[in-house]
């Protein structure tokens, strides 16, 4: 049997998520009838992580044992005939036995996108939250600089999977302004059940001034989900660059977000 490891792009809008769900929509079910479609078999396809139903990722990592000798050269346009338009197979590769789509993950990097105008552009709907508000991102990124390291994120983490401890590292966290699109780039070793979002609405309180960025470092230390910002929605946020150490290491980095026309 061969170990394939894919390269993804998916918008998320269609889908509640990755993970199958029952009677409900989900990238990794309609990757799992394609790759059955193409191989000749059922199979079953390990992702890199769970995003949430409306996440979208400009790379995502996946992995499945199969007997098929098609080359894998072959196999992304196979796979992407069988896909629909909003689900792009970019590459495949063969890995060691070992490799596990999120086992093997080291680092994971999302991006959350902030379309912050006084005027709504329809083009950016589930692709951008929409924020009329003028934000600084100077502050922002003082507020944003408050998760970096390793710490308890427990207070900005919403209750779902569960998980053997809460503590994470953040390896940087990055504001970024293009005309009226905020970039929030946040890369760190594991992310806890909407973490990214948490942070970002958390970030974006401080933005708001209804939180000093000083007083993050006691949130986190509290423990006290309801002392962080909210949640904010999905459709701004993506899987950006992913990290892969060991036997099988390599790099999925995401190509530039990009929503306008």
């Amino acid at each position: 049997m061969r170990n394939i490891a894919l390269f993804l792009t998916y918008e998320g809008t269609a889908y509640h998520g990755w993970q199958m769900q029952k009677n409900l929509p989900t990238v990794q079910q309609t990757l799992e009838k394609a790759i059955a479609m193409v191989v000749g078999h059922t199979t079953h396809v390990t992702g890199c992580g769970r995003t949430d139903a409306g996440v979208h990722a400009k790379c995502y990592v996946a992995n499945f044992r199969t007997a098929s000798s098609i080359p894998c050269d072959r196999l992304p346009y196979a796979l992407n005939t069988h896909l629909p338009a909003d689900i792009v197979v970019t590459k495949a590769f063969e890995v060691s036995e070992g490799f596990n789509a999120i086992g093997s993950c080291v680092r994971k990097e999302y991006t959350y996108l902030i379309y912050n105008s006084r005027v709504r552009d329809p083009f950016y709907v589930n692709r951008a939250w929409f924020y009329p508000k003028h934000l600084d991102e100077k502050v922002l990124q003082e507020a944003a600089s408050q998760f970096v390291g390793t710490h308890d994120f427990a207070a900005v983490r919403s209750v779902g999977t569960e998980t053997k401890t809460t503590v994470r590292t953040v390896y940087y966290y990055n504001v970024e302004r293009k005309g009226d699109l905020i970039y929030l780039r946040v890369c760190a070793n594991g992310f806890l059940y909407n973490m990214a979002r948490a942070m970002a609405g958390t970030v974006v309180y401080a933005g708001e001034g209804k939180i000093k960025p000083s007083e993050i470092a006691d949130i986190l230390a509290s423990g006290n989900r309801t002392a962080a910002g909210p949640t904010v929605p999905a459709g701004g946020l993506y899987m950006s660059h992913l990290w892969y150490g060991g036997e099988d290491a390599f790099e999925c980095p995401g190509e530039n977000i990009t929503v306008s026309i």
